[in-house]
């Protein structure tokens, strides 16, 4: 195996298996079962190339690849170290758990345009994966730019006056950032450094002073608005109107998960958390963040719409692993790491817990859920566990990063960032129990009436991740703690 697939063929067949299934879906649209076969199979197979990927980097191989030289000092190229894989195993988990849920839900809505919708997905699927692997800031750059534009077809996938205007707020808020703010900041970094590669310990100690590493680091932090830091919010919610597979993606698999990545791997990788603690570059930004937080919380706890209440959640969420980067300390960056992948598989089980209440009962309000948990018995059954993780208890996922990033906290003695998970971690159980009392304890009439059965084998398998995550959590642990090993 080790000579059939070298690591530089490996890294390539990340990107080439999604974009394949791209032009394959495209070329066989008009068969709907094959189409979706292709769909499912690129999934699987993506897969098993991230897991070879994995078995190495865990034995201590970091693989990379150069691409292409555009202009001296302007190189594209690959290179595979511990959060990237996190980030890539996180995605590629996931979109076959996707897969499977649109299959249930794009045919038991009768949704148009599902060949379009495929195709694009695989694209957002590649564009991710670039993200994970890229190995400096300029290809991050292109990938991150790609994704935004590769999931503008998927928010607008209704094209109603609605979707059209959801989709021109997505588009101008993260194109606009990027250029006006990380284009710069990269700019900038190259300037000052000479370099833009991925470094362990981070390439801007002595090339900048700290009143420009905290600027440059706010334009990092800001350009990467697809983490949601507020003001740079609005497009999340206003996304939420479309396809519930688009809004998992969205959530879970690809867009704000490549944000916070973003800040995380620059926080690491480019400034250093080191410098960062030194130069106080990053404590201003556990304020930003901490005040993020807690108001998308209060928020999420007005909505009576569930997508926007999931959307406000998110917000919260992305937040404390933005507040953690900006602790800066190595528990604090664990912490952030592992609740990138607790975050994706706890909320993609609630979205599509969400989008199967949708397509069973056609409710889309939390004031109408009551006794649906007695009719639909295995999807709000998969909520609660989701729900569990997005508090931050045991035994599920959520439970792991909020306890580093809580101990990290302390150890800092940054009790801001104590007092906003303690009182966050409050308001996540007011805006998410009062739904779990409802559809268990209320009554109401009506038989036991599931979503398709793809779409319950969905949610179910994310939902048992979500707890398996928090029993196994050995994989994404040694991943996060090599990421800030010495």
């Amino acid at each position: 195996m080790t000579t059939l697939f070298s690591n530089e063929l490996l890294l390539v067949l990340a990107l080439a298996v999604p974009a394949a299934v791209a032009l394959l879906v495209a070329l066989v649209g008009r068969r709907p079962n094959l189409r979706e076969a292709v769909s499912l199979a690129g999934a699987l197979l993506l897969a098993v190339v991230v897991f070879l990927l994995l078995a190495r980097v865990l034995e201590g191989a970091r693989p990379s690849l150069h691409l292409v030289t555009i202009a001296p000092g302007l190189d594209l190229a690959l290179a595979l170290e511990p959060l990237g894989m996190l980030f890539a195993c996180v995605a590629a988990t996931l979109w076959i758990a996707n897969t499977v849920y649109s299959i249930g839900y794009m045919r038991g809505n009768d949704e148009p345009r599902q060949t379009p919708f495929y195709c694009a997905f695989a694209v957002a699927i590649f564009s991710t994966m670039g993200v994970a692997l890229s190995g400096n800031l300029i290809t991050l750059f292109l990938f991150y730019e790609l994704l935004s534009i590769s999931t503008f077809p998927l928010v607008t996938h209704k094209q109603s006056a609605e979707a059209m205007r959801a989709g021109r707020t997505y588009l101008l808020t993260l194109i606009g950032a990027s250029m006006i703010l990380l284009l710069p900041a990269i700019v900038w970094t190259a300037v000052a450094t000479g370099t833009t590669a991925f470094t362990p310990g981070g390439i801007l100690a002595g090339h900048v002073g700290p009143l420009g590493m905290a600027v440059l680091f706010g334009m990092f932090v800001f350009g990467a608005a697809k983490a949601a830091v507020m003001p740079l919010h609005r497009w999340l919610p206003a996304a939420m109107v479309a396809p519930t597979p688009v809004s998992a993606l969205l959530h879970a698999v690809a867009v704000v998960k490549a944000g916070v990545f973003t800040i995380l791997k620059v926080s690491v990788y480019v400034f250093g958390l080191d410098t960062l603690r030194e130069t106080g570059a990053s404590a201003w930004l556990v304020y930003v963040a901490g005040f993020t937080v807690v108001a998308a919380s209060l928020v999420a706890l007005t909505a009576d719409d569930l997508k926007r209440r999931l959307a406000y959640s998110t917000i919260g969420q992305l937040s404390y692993i933005v507040m953690a980067a900006a602790i800066a300390t190595p528990a604090a960056a664990i912490g952030a790491a592992l609740h990138i992948a607790a975050h994706a598989v706890s909320k993609i089980t609630l979205f599509f817990a969400a989008g199967s209440v949708y397509t069973a009962e056609h409710v889309t309000k939390v004031s109408r859920m009551n006794g649906i948990g007695r009719r639909m018995p295995w999807t709000m059954a998969a909520f609660a566990i989701g729900t569990v993780s997005m508090i931050g208890l045991p035994p599920t996922a959520g439970f792991l990063g909020k306890w580093f990033m809580l101990g990290a906290a302390g150890s800092a003695a940054d009790w801001f960032a104590v007092g906003v998970i303690v009182v966050s971690t409050v308001l996540n159980g007011a805006y998410f129990l009062p739904i779990l009392t409802a559809a268990f304890l209320k009554p109401a009439g009506g038989p036991v009436a599931e979503a398709p059965l793809a779409i319950v084998v969905a949610l179910t398998a994310t939902a048992a991740g979500t707890v398996l995550l928090f029993l196994f959590p050995d994989v994404p642990l040694r991943l996060a703690s090599a990421m800030v090993a010495p």
